[in-house]
């Protein structure tokens, strides 16, 4: 494929793979992520800049300098996030609630709102934003996370609403569980809340789903690169889950 890709926390995880898929595609790709070390060890074909999504100057920054540069944007890959607290949410404090939906939520709306001009004076365009199962079914000791990945799912269907007319569509993916660093810190914090080893926990986010592993970031990637394709091009408003089938969004219970 041809076209010019943004992808929001592209230097490592799944925005990484993200990246390296749309670059073997043909595609243009720009990172933006917050770790300027990650970002340095990024092909140097790639286009980089560091930013904090959350913080609205650096973003509208990007966008601008997206438009100089390219002349426009073809797809939005709003995928930057954060794991926020694991903690009963009697006992999540209000700084880490407002930190993870600023990234999460605020992150994505800030990424869609810059993009939305550039896509509408062009008449084309494809935001995918990173979900997460958790925002398709909840899940226990992760209230910000989960109410985070809930809202962008409301953000797309509606910025597909918006959007539709001018022929710019907008989907969300939702990985179960990702194999990698991020994740390894969640089945950490997750096993000392509950008393249980790191194995139990990955075993039990395993063995609710009908295929029993966990996702790659490559899995992620692959969907990415075809929504935003013109295979999908009438493909607008949808949650798609990219996680092996959740049967059981919480079998450690």
């Amino acid at each position: 494929m041809s076209g010019r890709v943004l992808i929001t926390a592209g230097a490592s995880g799944v925005g990484r793979a993200m990246a390296e898929a749309f670059d073997a595609a043909g595609a243009q790709v720009w990172v933006a992520d917050l770790d300027p070390d990650a970002l340095s060890h990024c092909p140097s074909h790639w286009r980089k800049s560091e930013i904090n999504v959350a913080e609205e100057f650096t973003v509208a920054d990007i966008f601008a300098k997206i438009e100089a540069e390219w002349g426009g944007l073809d797809t939005l890959c709003a995928n930057a996030g954060v794991a926020g607290p694991t903690a009963v949410v009697e006992d999540v404090g209000i700084e880490d609630w407002r930190a993870c939906l600023s990234v999460n939520l605020e992150g994505a709306f800030l990424c869609a709102k810059y993009a939305a001009p550039i896509m509408k004076r062009q008449q084309s365009g494809a935001v995918v934003i990173t979900s997460s199962t958790a925002g398709q079914y909840g899940y226990p000791n992760r209230a910000p996370y989960a109410a985070a990945k809930w809202g962008v799912i409301g953000l797309a269907k509606t910025l597909a609403m918006e959007l539709g007319p001018f022929g710019v569509r907008c989907n969300t993916i939702c990985p179960g569980a990702v194999e990698g660093p991020r994740m390894e810190g969640v089945l950490a914090r997750e096993a000392a809340a509950k008393g249980m080893t790191r194995d139990q926990v990955y075993n039990g986010y395993a063995s609710g789903t009908s295929m029993g592993r966990f996702v790659e970031g490559r899995d992620i990637a692959d969907m990415a690169v075809f929504l935003a394709s013109d295979a999908a091009r009438l493909v607008s408003g949808q949650v798609i889950a990219v996680d092996g089938h959740t049967v059981n969004p919480d079998p450690k219970l």
